[in-house]
């Protein structure tokens, strides 16, 4: 079934619009939206690994939450931005006018619905500036919705611990913590014996990148042919279900506390919108 990993009765596809229009708090009640992309992710690993991520992840912290907290999941994205790995087959990339779009038409379609909280968990590291567009178009349009664009990983999780310093500093794609989460999650789709390490040369101006990191615009395919950047090959199932947890911990601390928020509340705006081109025309005085 189509709930995934997501507790059956927190995913909203489930519901009616009948059972919609009862819920109790439809402004409190937070809408999680995960966002992935389906990308190559070296040899080792599929080219889901980002939308697994962060589906997985929001199931395991809506199954988490006390029952007095309303959250629900949708469906995730599955495609993302991800030019940046496209010379490598099974990569499928969308436009970032088209990502937008489709996240803006979301987000509306979630309003729309009676809900005034939604909470992007984005999966995929090519397209965070994507998800914070939106949520900045979103808040310009409805003065009473509050957006977080989030990053699966930025939250309190205990990744670190088992990784190098090189891979800390270096690893960006298919490494050692991605590797063991999907370990945890779809151990099926894992052949570690494919697995190979490959880092991208240190940046050489310490002024542009401080940490080494590359600094310029890249594509996967500039670091070699494998897809990988970082270390996968210490990486465990054990190790993979401590991150997940971890993880899934922190995110039902999250979606708790963004049930209860208030955020800069006002009135709806009196001015006009319109769509053009793909892009938001404010028309003052209409």
């Amino acid at each position: 079934m189509i709930h995934g990993f997501n507790p059956p009765q927190r995913f909203l596809p489930y519901l009616s619009w009948t059972e919609i229009t009862q819920l109790p708090d439809r402004e409190n009640t937070v809408i999680v939206l995960p966002t992935g992309a389906t990308e190559q992710h070296g040899p080792h690993l599929p080219c889901a690994v980002d939308t697994l991520i962060c589906a997985g992840v929001v199931g395991h912290a809506l199954a988490r939450l006390p029952d007095h907290v309303p959250a629900f999941a949708l469906s995730p994205i599955t495609y993302g931005k991800s030019e940046e790995h496209l010379h490598f087959p099974g990569t499928i990339t969308l436009s970032g006018e088209t990502l937008l779009a489709t996240i803006n038409e979301v987000g509306e379609s979630v309003y729309r619905a009676g809900f005034r909280k939604l909470l992007i968990v984005n999966g995929h590291g090519g397209q965070p500036q994507v998800m914070e567009m939106s949520a900045r178009e979103l808040r310009l349009r409805h003065g009473d919705f509050i957006v977080v664009p989030g990053f699966t990983w930025r939250v309190p999780n205990v990744a670190s611990q088992y990784l190098s310093e090189k891979e800390k500093k270096l690893a960006m794609h298919a490494g050692h913590a991605e590797t063991a989460i999907i370990m945890a999650l779809a151990p099926e789709t894992v052949h570690m014996e494919r697995a190979v390490a490959n880092y991208p040369p240190v940046f050489p101006s310490t002024i542009l990148s401080p940490d080494g990191r590359p600094a310029c615009a890249w594509s996967a395919r500039d670091f070699g042919e494998s897809g990988i950047i970082g270390d996968p090959l210490g990486a465990t199932p054990e190790q993979g279900h401590v991150i997940l947890e971890s993880l899934a911990k922190s995110w039902a601390q999250a979606i708790t506390e963004l049930h209860t928020l208030e955020w800069a509340p006002r009135e709806q705006d009196t001015w006009g919108k319109s769509h053009q081109n793909g892009y938001i025309q404010n028309t003052f005085g209409e």
